[in-house]
């Protein structure tokens, strides 16, 4: 089991998630660091544990609301033996990072509509889907749900109503993406409590995992990681 701790970056510093109320989100407070300034918080993960990667949301450019473009080049600039998986909603050119070698695109299903989901069919690099979903269900165009044939190996699923919740995570929808399509890797977001919820998730099929809070208020430590990683 794979843990990929998640940054969510709003107006330049990193805030708490919570069940995908982006306009209440607050700034992050954490047991593990004492700021909410970005390049804290990532050096805070690094000493905490050598995550090999490691996910951030620009939630500005997420909801189209300017972008963090340019600090985020900073950070991968800053922290070069981490590969940074960044969500940085729509367009999907013209971010000051994209040449650098330690950045993976994440392309977020509600970034996209049936306009312009042509450009995930002609994506030219590497990239990670992640399939959206609110408490009313599915963000995005129906087909990318539904047509694998649009996927890459690597799939997020992120239940935004799980996120920060203390609910668990959505097993009955990651159980049902490994069963169906079993060749893809797929990636639980939102909802993770503790490492017996990883060690569940590892139970049916996932490797790797989004988390945030659980890290933050330190359920999970240390030695949990170095417990499941050896998994």
């Amino acid at each position: 089991m794979q843990i990929i701790p998640v940054i969510d970056l709003k107006n330049g510093i990193a805030v708490h998630a919570k069940q995908g109320n982006r306009d209440d989100y607050a700034p992050l407070k954490s047991v593990i660091c004492k700021s909410p300034d970005i390049f804290e918080v990532v050096d805070a993960f690094w000493r905490l544990f050598h995550f090999p990667a490691m996910y951030i949301a620009d939630l500005n450019a997420i909801t189209r609301q300017g972008d963090n473009s340019g600090l985020l080049g900073d950070v991968l600039t800053a922290f070069p033996a981490i590969v940074f998986w960044i969500d940085g909603g729509y367009p999907l050119c013209n971010r000051d990072f994209q040449q650098l070698p330690n950045y993976r695109p994440v392309l977020g299903s509600e970034s996209f509509d049936d306009e312009n989901i042509s450009e995930i069919k002609t994506f030219g690099n590497p990239f990670i889907l992640s399939l959206d979903y609110s408490i009313t269900g599915e963000m995005g165009p129906k087909s990318l749900f539904s047509k694998p044939e649009l996927w890459p190996e690597s799939i997020i699923i992120m239940n935004l109503p799980k996120v920060g919740s203390n609910q668990g995570p959505d097993f009955g929808r990651l159980t049902t993406y490994r069963q169906q399509h079993p060749q893809h890797n797929f990636i639980a977001a939102g909802g993770i409590r503790d490492s017996q919820d990883l060690k569940d998730l590892g139970s049916i099929g996932i490797k790797q995992a989004l988390v945030a809070t659980a890290l933050h208020n330190g359920k999970i430590n240390l030695d949990d990681i170095i417990h499941l990683q050896s998994k």
